[in-house]
């Protein structure tokens, strides 16, 4: 049996066939296998969308929330038991629209944590209509004339943020992708890797074939530095987000002053008990 396959379950994915989240799912097994992450170890957080049901289909500790609640399902999990490897996994509008706030804050807490949005541009658990990252113009059964409003760019949003690390990938790529998982994982700080996903079934633009002939990868430019945030910026504006590879990461001595200082012992080995009296103390106020 193939290694990594020890991350795979029993459970077969219901995306449609030909779906770029079928990559990505084998990615982050790949990655968890490169980095000989113990299943018990790993934790899988998804919100709400085709990309929620991908917690399911990893062998691992799972939890398949709500719509846009995945940032704080991730961190809590993180502050219980920091030496679990989290991995958040969500689409463009789990983390860019109703979860917006969360990603913000998560990226400037800085926790622990890899966060990997699954980006179709589309709603397609909903039968496809935009999405926060959708483009102007784009006609869905939603907008019939034409997306009016601008998109948001995560890269740009990102950095914005205080992002320490931000990559992004496709999932034609997959190789880069595996290494930019790997990467963000061992990143000991908040990872964002934004994965460009093709729905082939409701988003007809943003195609594999489109993606292949727009994508501009950072590593052919020579003199191009991701630990300089404004080259990193610059990209993403020169490239209107299409850009793929290691984008931006924050020099390691740098990154460490800002991760949130949790205590030295995980919160799960703690003791969390209190006394009869502090306890009858503490009700006090609710009688």
């Amino acid at each position: 049996m193939t290694s990594f396959k020890k991350y795979s379950n029993d459970i077969s994915p219901s995306w449609c066939p030909g779906c770029g989240h079928y990559s990505i799912l084998r990615g982050i097994q790949v990655a968890a296998d490169k980095l000989k992450i113990p299943n018990e170890n790993l934790v899988v957080t998804t919100g709400i969308g085709c990309s929620g049901r991908l917690s399911g289909y990893v062998n691992s500790y799972s939890f398949h929330g709500i719509h846009g609640r995945v940032m704080p399902l991730a961190q809590g999990i993180k502050l219980a038991n920091k030496e679990l490897t989290v991995i958040a996994a969500g689409g463009d509008g789990d983390g860019f629209a109703i979860g917006t706030n969360h990603t913000l804050h998560a990226l400037r807490r800085n926790l622990n944590i890899t966060y990997i949005v699954l980006n179709n541009q589309i709603y397609g658990l909903t039968k496809g209509h935009t999405s926060p990252l959708s483009d102007q113009g784009f006609v869905t059964k939603s907008t019939p004339e034409g997306a009016e409003d601008i998109p948001l760019r995560p890269g740009v949003l990102s950095l914005s943020a205080g992002a320490t690390f931000l990559a992004q990938s496709f999932s034609g790529f997959q190789q880069q992708m595996i290494d930019l998982i790997v990467k963000g994982i061992e990143h000991e700080g908040f990872s964002l890797i934004n994965v460009f996903s093709p729905c082939i079934t409701f988003n007809k633009t943003n195609t594999y074939q489109w993606y292949r002939e727009n994508l501009v990868d950072v590593s052919e430019d020579k003199d191009y530095d991701s630990s300089n945030s404004q080259m990193a910026m610059m990209k993403l504006m020169e490239t209107d987000g299409l850009c793929t590879g290691l984008i931006y990461q924050q020099n390691e001595e740098n990154t460490n002053d800002l991760i949130v200082d949790v205590d030295t012992k995980a919160l799960v080995n703690q003791d969390l008990t209190i006394s009869q009296e502090d306890f009858n103390h503490l009700m006090k106020g609710f009688i």
